[in-house]
């Protein structure tokens, strides 16, 4: 019998993983595996989880550099739970920039129990991860320590393209080996238009699987590569220095017109 046949994963395929820092004992994340993040895992010996919300496999530390070197695959005894006994690469497991995702404590304040940050942060987030990722994160990924920039800005809907707009122009001052953006404009315009073309290419193919597949589910590969075609095509805006209010106003005067006739009159000039 296959020693995956023992593990009872739930009825989405998926278990629990928790990380366990193998020198200090310390809890430092939890995350989902399905049976091929396992397998990959105990092939490895580097932690790979599944992420739910993107519905694809994702490898601890592809994006920090911060990876999980596995030295034990622990199961529990109603064998629905993972331990993973590791080194933490970096020292750093949360994408908050700390060194475990558990760095809040319950204390008795006064007689009132409230949470208490207990853990500095030991990196700025945005030190760590490519600024990409401020577009893709998805709720689960932030539950289960995938990278994420979003934490250092009020990204509300309604400005977040402004708010991003003003990061990306900063980048241009920045060291190309910190931030991706700035590893972006240290390459040149080519390199940020090829990176626009793969990203199209991406949601394209993303689109179609969702066709094909006809499952709303899987909705969020669809989301998260648009969200990189957005977010590469304002690295170009930015490279030309056209704030993205340009293209918003652009898109608000055309807005009650019909596309036919501004089309036309595009033409007629």
């Amino acid at each position: 019998m296959n020693w995956l046949d023992s593990v009872n994963f739930d009825e989405k395929g998926l278990i629990p993983a928790i990380a366990q820092d193998k020198a200090t004992g310390r809890i430092l994340m939890m995350a989902w595996q399905n049976r091929e993040a396992l397998q990959l895992t105990a092939d490895t010996k580097q932690a790979v989880y599944f992420s739910r919300s993107r519905n694809k496999l994702w490898h601890k530390g592809e994006s920090s550099g911060h990876f999980q070197q596995v030295h034990e695959i622990r199961l529990d005894c109603d064998a629905d739970v993972i331990v993973l006994v590791v080194t933490q690469i970096g020292g750093i497991a949360c994408h908050t920039g700390r060194a475990s995702c558990f760095y809040r404590l319950l204390t008795d304040d006064n007689g009132e129990n409230r949470w208490q940050v207990v853990d500095e942060v030991l990196k700025d987030p945005s030190e760590i991860y490519q600024i990409v990722d401020a577009l893709s994160v998805s709720d689960d990924e932030k539950n289960t320590n995938v990278h994420t920039f979003t934490q250092n800005i009020d990204n509300s809907s309604q400005d977040i393209l402004t708010k991003l707009d003003k990061v990306l122009n900063e980048r241009k001052t920045a060291d190309a080996k910190s931030s991706y953006v700035a590893s972006l404009y240290d390459k040149g315009l080519n390199k940020i238009l090829e990176k626009v073309g793969e990203e199209a290419t991406e949601a394209i193919i993303a689109s179609k699987d969702l066709q094909i597949e006809a499952n709303a589910d899987n909705r969020s590969d669809v989301i998260y590569e648009i969200a990189d075609v957005w977010f590469h095509t304002m690295v170009t805006l930015a490279w030309f220095n056209i704030p993205v209010t340009a293209v918003t106003d652009e898109l608000a005067r055309r807005f009650g017109l019909s596309g036919i006739d501004e089309k036309n009159a595009r033409t007629q000039s």
